[in-house]
């Protein structure tokens, strides 16, 4: 479950600013999360919408030093979020600034879903989809919150699970990318602002999951 807030709509010329992953088991359980601020070098984007000033990623680090890590926590996943395209073209924008090419990889999209599986009162934005599946509310336009919700959104529009997906996903090949030296960028997380950076101990915990299959 991928969700990235962005100083921009355009893929192509804005750029990441936070993002979060949930990850999940086969029967859409929750494995483990993570969370960070992501330095865009350069304007912050719409504040109003995301939360986020210039202030707050003073100690961010820049998706660069990031994206090593990401690449292991989606490695052999399927990739899921509500309208997931669009978080799936920010990603990809950002890696390609790396030279990297993200892989072909299933996707699940709890937008999609919602609007087969559920009764449509308020449009297909997460919140009205969150509000037809009876979810509780949640922080919305963080990327924790918002990939928190989805998760709950896919579990309630696939109680049946994704093993299908997982096992296609677990046998596509992602490229590797070396971790930066000397060490890797802290993961720097919204709950920690504005001075504490979020532990290295919750990040590799996280890591560890990647390997397991799930969404």
């Amino acid at each position: 479950m991928v969700d990235v807030e962005a100083t921009g709509s355009s893929s192509r010329r804005h750029r990441v600013v936070e993002l979060a992953v949930v990850l999940l088991d086969p029967a859409l359980r929750t494995q483990g999360e993570f969370s960070t601020l992501v330095d865009p070098e350069g304007p912050v984007g719409p504040t109003h919408i995301h939360g986020i000033e210039a202030a707050d990623l003073l100690a961010a680090p820049r998706f660069g030093q990031i994206a090593p890590r990401l690449l292991g926590l989606l490695r052999g996943r399927v990739l899921a979020g509500h309208n997931v395209g669009c978080d799936r073209a920010f990603l990809a924008a950002e890696y390609g600034r790396l030279g990297v090419t993200l892989p072909a990889v299933p996707e699940v999209c709890t937008m999609r879903l919602a609007e087969r599986r559920l009764a449509r009162t308020g449009g297909l934005s997460l919140r009205a989809c969150a509000e037809a599946a009876g979810l509780p509310g949640w922080e919305s336009h963080t990327a924790l919150g918002d990939a928190r919700t989805t998760a709950r959104l896919l579990a309630r529009c696939l109680p049946e699970g994704a093993a299908g997906a997982v096992e296609e996903a677990a046998a596509i090949e992602w490229p590797v990318l070396p971790c930066p030296a000397p060490a890797p960028a802290r993961w720097v997380g919204r709950d920690a602002l504005p001075r504490a950076v979020e532990g290295n101990d919750q990040g590799r915990r996280m890591v560890s999951y990647a390997g397991n299959g799930g969404a």
